[in-house]
């Protein structure tokens, strides 16, 4: 079983008081009272808190000195930097660090602390549509489910978990916020709170992993549980709710002793589910639903993992694809080509009206 270590947290490192952290800490409190989500409201002062040290080390001081080659000198110091292991930012990373600066500096123009808006005209890096990395298929998710110990509480507990990713492909923070009211046995259902842009869905829960869920709050949570129960589904070691940390290394732990030779954590599960769902033929816009997608162009991402889909539609459609094709095939494609010409010539008529 993966171990489970308390994170070690560093005391918080002492800002400098100066004028530019003050306006920082400014706009955080506006984009909190705006309703910003609290790990958005992180990721702004953690990309701000990088470009002020960056301004620090070359003497500028007050906002009033950053002017639009002062930010593209920023940009192209991201672009150059290397992590300790030898690598570049990506340009995803880039893109993360330099949005937040466009949000900061509009603020302080509609604020009147700076005259115009010095980000107005920086264009951001074009960011990269790249494929998952990893899928699973069948037989490797079940190989990882396989992988806890279900006679301890533990283990029963991350079986469950295991379960209700490959289930349901919900966020990690959807994972580690889910409550005990938020389980609907007899209809099946799930209720995802607050998920990614603040917005609450109820999704199917699939009867195994309920199955599962339903054991574990039976007879391992209330051994795992600790001090005041505030209805969270998954505790931790500690009997706590979870950190995301935890549930990343957990997860991508049993991922690496399932052997399948692909690594990943919790969006594996969440990639594996559209891409099965996408090959067993569910329409695109269920699984935009289910994963709580804000718009399709993220969702079809997935038409473009699933390889077996397009095969199989390149055998059952393209003339030169098999050598011999049946009859009744033959036919399907005639009545299917017949439907859509009288489609398109509909088209052109409404067209030309």
């Amino acid at each position: 079983m993966p171990r489970l270590r308390r994170k070690r947290t560093a005391p918080a490192p002492q800002q400098p008081d100066d004028r530019m952290h003050a306006l920082m800490n400014e706009y955080l409190e506006w984009i909190a009272v705006q309703n910003y989500t609290p790990a958005t409201i992180v990721t702004f002062r953690v990309s701000i808190d990088y470009f002020l040290d960056w301004c620090r080390e070359r003497g500028l001081d007050d906002v009033v000195e950053i002017t639009r080659p002062v930010l593209e000198r920023y940009q192209r110091s991201l672009y150059h930097y290397r992590k300790r292991n030898g690598e570049p930012l990506t340009f995803r990373s880039q893109n993360t660090r330099l949005r937040p600066l466009k949000g900061w500096f509009r603020w302080l123009a509609r604020q009147n602390y700076l005259l115009h808006n010095p980000a107005s005209e920086l264009m951001l890096p074009r960011l990269e549509n790249r494929l998952p990395k990893h899928v699973l298929n069948v037989e490797e998710a079940e190989a990882v489910l396989r992988q806890p110990n279900v006679t301890t509480a533990e283990g029963l507990r991350d079986r469950a978990l295991l379960e209700m990713l490959y289930a349901t492909g919900m966020r990690r923070m959807e994972l580690a916020a889910l409550r005990i009211y938020d389980i609907d046995r007899e209809r099946g259902t799930v209720m995802i709170r607050q998920g990614k842009g603040r917005k609450d869905r109820h999704i199917p829960g699939g009867e195994r992993a309920l199955a599962w869920l339903g054991k574990y709050i039976a007879e391992a949570r209330p051994e795992l549980l600790a001090g005041t129960d505030d209805g969270t589904v998954f505790l931790n070691n500690f009997g706590e709710p979870f950190e995301l940390w935890q549930v990343t290394h957990l997860v991508g732990d049993y991922v690496r002793k399932a052997q399948v030779g692909k690594t990943g954590s919790c969006h594996l599960f969440r990639h594996t589910v559209a891409t099965l769902m996408l090959e067993n033929g569910a329409d695109v816009r269920v699984i935009q639903e289910l994963l709580g997608h804000a718009s399709l162009d993220t969702t079809q991402l997935y038409t473009r993992v699933s390889i077996n889909l397009l095969k199989q539609v390149y055998a059952a459609t393209h003339p030169g694809a098999n050598l011999h094709r049946p009859a009744a095939m033959k036919a399907r494609d005639a009545e299917a080509a017949a439907e859509l010409m009288a489609a398109l010539e509909a088209e052109r008529e409404a067209d030309d009206v």
